[in-house]
This record gives structure tokens, sequence and C-alpha cells, in this order.
């Protein structure tokens, strides 16, 4: 995962990875709270939820992401999900199946800032 801020533009400002098997039921999330997320921003990155998103291995082996919904019926960020070259507006509260075989990003964008937090995956086939 790398966050990127508008002062940072162009340079990456942080980088953490993360690597999850594709075993049915493995689970891997991104946000601000440690204790849940294999994935952490900044604390003070409050357009990020405590757990914004969450990826899962369906029983098939094919993973998928989730917007989750947090407190807030508004959230101050917008996710899009971007593989193959397209990039799709993923709605909050929303599942969207990964490619398998396949590689791309999902984009977490500050709705009031120059900030984004940009996970990479990449799914063998």
């Amino acid at each position: 995962m790398a966050s990127v801020s508008g002062a940072d533009s162009g340079a990456t400002a942080g980088m953490h990875m993360a690597d999850a098997s594709s075993e049915p039921g493995a689970v891997l999330r991104v946000g601000r709270d440690r204790g849940v997320c294999g994935l952490v921003t900044p604390d003070d990155w409050l357009f990020v939820s405590r757990a914004h998103l969450e990826f899962r291995c369906g029983p098939d082996g094919v993973w998928a992401v989730t917007w989750l919904r947090g407190s807030n019926s508004d959230p101050a960020s917008e996710v899009r999900v971007v593989s193959q070259g397209v990039a799709r507006p993923l709605a909050y509260g929303a599942t969207e199946p990964l490619p398998r075989g396949g590689s791309g990003e999902v984009v977490i964008q500050d709705r009031w800032g120059p900030r984004s937090v940009n996970v990479g995956f990449f799914h063998e086939s």
C-alpha cells in the first residue's frame, strides 16, 4: 500500500506490504485501526475509516473488496477499483470481485483534499 499526500505528489509517502494466501475465508482489512487492519493509514487521516476496506477470499478462491459502511452516512472519501486499465467507482457499502489472474489497485481518495491511499493487488491464477 502506498499513501501519497498532495505535498508529496509523485512521491511515495509510505509503503507497507501485506500478503494473504488465497484460502477461503482469508481476510485483509485497510484502515486506521491497528487492532483489526493489516494495512494501516496514519491516525489523522480521517477520510479513512477505522476499518475502511475489506479484502476477502471467497469459497471459490476468488478475492473481493468491500467498502465497509461506517458510522457516517456520507463518507469523507471516494473509492474506485482500477483493473485492466479501467477505473470503476465502488459504492459505499458495496462489494466487487477482483479479477482472478489479474492485478490493479483500489484507491481511497479524500473528497476534501489531495490525499489518497492506493492499495495494489495481484491475484495469481
